[in-house]
């Protein structure tokens, strides 16, 4: 077969990964397959299930106004424990969606419909970074352990959710920010407020960016009969996304309305500038939505990372102000 004529299944990539990878391009060739199963060659996902972690940190911290050497370790075992329980929800996801992913043509490539690992050593793997991930969470406090075994049942309905319901992003989004929640509670011993307040603005985040992302599978979902939000509202989406940013913002804003003791009137200023700082990123993706245009979707969905992102050095900077 010619350079020009193979496919990502013939090649043993999947359709949707960046180009030229550290999986496609370094790790070893009997680790491939399983490292694309846990989206290792696709971080975005990573990201967009951290990302709330460190809000929920950052903005415990300002409430408080302390900082120790047990929220640096917070921040960093989050960061593992984001890589490995996202991997393990996404074998998970592939495992019940071995299926459905083999008629769609952008998950037709992932290594379970394509045949390069079995259900058996799927298990197998997903158990193995769920373990890892679970030594990290015994390190917290007893009620963030808690939550952390909590968050389980979010990850384990989400996959079968676009069989019965036209709103999966919001099952995703239950399971998505779960870390702001039990970051919160690493730092502060207890769940607050403001916490419950910003796993809600991060379900409105996940609601319009992965009502982009599903945009991109809306023919072939409507052929199978998957259910989304994108097949839902149809060319209505962008009065939809913009409802999703409002509620993503004031939700924020209240939050750290909340958290931040009133004494401290420049720290507020400063952490709100985080958020309004990401509300105009998502302003600046929806003037650039193209619904027909999936390559522009994959953009869009994958630029949230730096959407996401921006509240957290504000919320670090009000800290110290």
């Amino acid at each position: 077969m010619s350079a020009a004529n193979r496919t990502p299944e013939a090649e043993g990539t999947v359709a949707d990964a960046y180009r030229g990878n550290w999986v496609d391009r370094r790790a070893p060739a009997a680790a491939r397959p399983y490292l694309r199963l846990s989206r290792a060659d696709r971080p975005i996902g990573t990201w967009l299930l951290l990302l709330p972690c460190w809000w929920g940190l950052t903005l415990a911290m300002v409430a408080d106004g302390r900082a120790g050497w047990h929220d640096a370790w917070i921040l960093v075992g989050c960061a593992f424990g984001a890589f490995l329980m996202r991997g393990a929800g996404c074998t998970w996801n592939d495992i019940t969606d071995r299926d459905i992913d083999g008629s769609v043509a952008r998950t037709a490539s992932r290594p379970i419909p394509s045949g390069q690992v079995g259900v058996r050593c799927a298990l197998a793997w997903m158990c193995a970074q769920a373990l890892v991930a679970c030594l990290i969470l015994l390190t917290f406090n007893a009620a963030a352990i808690a939550l952390g075994v909590l968050a389980l049942l979010p990850v384990a309905v989400y996959p079968f959710a676009k069989r019965f319901t036209w709103w999966p992003q919001i099952f995703l989004g239950l399971a998505f920010n779960w870390g702001a929640l039990l970051a919160w509670t690493a730092h502060a011993g207890r769940l607050e407020t403001p916490a419950v307040l910003l796993y809600f603005a991060g379900i409105a985040w996940t609601l319009f960016y992965d009502t982009i992302y599903a945009h991109q599978d809306a023919e072939d979902d409507a052929l199978i009969g998957v259910k989304s939000t994108a097949r839902l509202f149809g060319e209505g989406s962008p009065r939809w996304l913009r409802r999703f940013l409002v509620a993503c913002v004031v939700l924020m804003m209240v939050a750290v309305i909340l958290a931040v003791p009133a004494d401290r009137p420049v720290a507020m200023v400063v952490a709100l500038c985080g958020v309004w700082a990401m509300g105009l990123h998502l302003y600046g993706q929806l003037r650039r939505l193209r619904l027909d245009d999936n390559a522009r979707l994959l953009m869009l969905f994958r630029s949230n990372r730096d959407a996401g992102l921006l509240p957290v050095p504000f919320f670090a900077v009000a800290l110290l102000v």
